[in-house]
């Protein structure tokens, strides 16, 4: 068997044929021939990388291999670019795919960079890092002891993954707090994608993520939650609150469940071209039931195209506070033999032409993230005074007609804004019907 073997500077020279030969195809598929000097200039920027690659390679005080070199120049030139684009290696990519079929191993949260910061978009419901008391805008500044600030958002995540059962030891900063130090366990995360509950007559489906379960889940949800109900539903409540996105394709489907017609986002990318645009079918899976749809900070991407949709066209009131702005197009583009790249090709916009990209979505009734307390006492009517006319029965043992136990959705206060909302526009349908 023949063995090839290659000097330093061979190789280099391959390398530099390989990327000026990349370059010059790019150069001729272009729409109108680039200037000369401008060619030129690339040529100069390319020969600086092969130089300072070659510098590294015999130079450097440890040896590093020329995978590790090339792999870190690729995923240095994307994560430059945005916070979401970035090279997946092989396995990583493998990953990525079971990801996007509802279950995977890890913490169960959605984390993006900012200045160098891992940030939480949102914790999954019911996954070990929504146990640990994980929110969203927390930010991670160390695992197990590792400084993580500056990492790539690739190396970040995989130092969070492991082995199910296994420790991690997280340092989190929250807001002006002092950073503390949580202990997770890892898990298989199982993703349940919706699930649902009966308030009276008022349905309230949770959506947690946009997986290939999550349609068939909203129809099982919302059949059930008609069975359940005694006289019909009178309202349904969509829950997106800290949903992090997750499939496009199943953002379009949950909003058109509730559409008729008109568009439902489009997508706009670097050329005139590059536009699409995704429309609703006729059919709406209520029948036109009042909506109302809780958003927050964690609620983002494919969550703020369901979002901005239904607000649109009217056929829904959001409730809660703005989103968390992230409407970039990810295009995952697979590079044979070497995993992949995740790479940005366009922007979200709602039917109105509004850009998702930083701005999120605002709700129409903002409600802040509130707790609701019980007060000692209660209310002192007229039939708690003793001696009272007409008054039957005895004294309230506590002066109060509250004593029974808190609803649920009592303690969050902004569930409990959307039933009154619902249960308050029932009320004045019935009186004006």
């Amino acid at each position: 068997m023949s063995v090839f073997r290659f000097s330093s500077r061979a190789w280099l020279n391959i390398f530099l044929v390989i990327t000026v030969s990349i370059m010059v195809a790019l150069v001729l598929s272009a729409q109108r021939p680039a200037q000369s000097d401008e060619r030129e200039e690339t040529y100069r920027q390319l020969t600086l990388f092969g130089d300072v690659f070659q510098r590294v390679r015999a130079e450097y005080v440890e040896q590093v291999s020329d995978k590790e070199l090339v792999e870190a120049a690729i995923n240095g030139m994307l994560t430059s670019l945005d916070p979401h684009s970035a090279y997946l290696p092989d396995d990583n990519f493998k990953k990525m795919q079971v990801q996007t079929s509802g279950k995977f191993g890890g913490l169960g949260i959605e984390v993006t960079m900012q200045d160098g910061f891992l940030k939480v978009v949102s914790p999954i419901d019911d996954t070990p890092a929504a146990n640990a008391g994980i929110q969203p805008e927390d930010l991670i500044v160390s695992v197990d002891g590792e400084s993580i600030i500056g990492v790539t958002l690739t190396e970040a995540v995989e130092k969070l993954r492991g082995p199910v059962g296994s420790e991690v030891i997280v340092i989190i900063q929250r807001a002006e707090e002092e950073p503390f130090e949580v202990s997770i366990i890892r898990d298989e995360i199982k993703i349940r994608s919706v699930r649902h509950r009966l308030y009276d007559n008022i349905g309230y489906i949770r959506i947690t993520t946009f997986s290939e379960q999550t349609t068939p889940g909203l129809e099982k949800s919302l059949a059930e939650l008609e069975d359940e109900s005694a006289n019909g539903l009178d309202g349904l409540i969509i829950d997106l609150r800290n949903n992090p996105g997750g499939l496009l394709s199943e953002a379009i489907s949950i909003s058109d469940a509730f559409l008729e017609q008109g568009e439902i986002v489009s997508t706009r990318g670097r050329g005139e071209g590059d536009i699409q645009h995704a429309y609703a079918r006729p059919g709406d899976i209520t029948n036109g039931l009042p909506v109302v749809v809780l958003i927050n900070s964690g609620s983002a991407s494919a969550s703020e195209i369901v979002a901005g949709a239904l607000k649109d066209h009217k056929r829904a009131i959001l409730m809660g506070t703005r989103s968390f702005g992230k409407g970039s197009v990810q295009t995952i583009q697979p590079m044979p033999g070497h995993g992949a790249i995740r790479l940005t090709t366009a922007r979200y916009y709602t039917p109105s032409g509004v850009s998702i990209q930083a701005k999120g979505i605002e709700p129409d009734i903002e409600v802040a993230l509130a707790r609701i307390e019980k007060l000692e006492g209660g209310p002192v009517r007229e039939e708690n005074l003793r001696g009272a006319l007409d008054k039957s029965g005895e004294d309230a043992e506590d002066g109060s007609q509250n004593a029974r136990d808190v609803d649920p959705a009592e303690i969050d206060f902004q569930l409990a804004r959307a039933l009154d909302l619902l249960k308050g526009l029932t009320v004045f349908g019935k009186l004006n019907s």
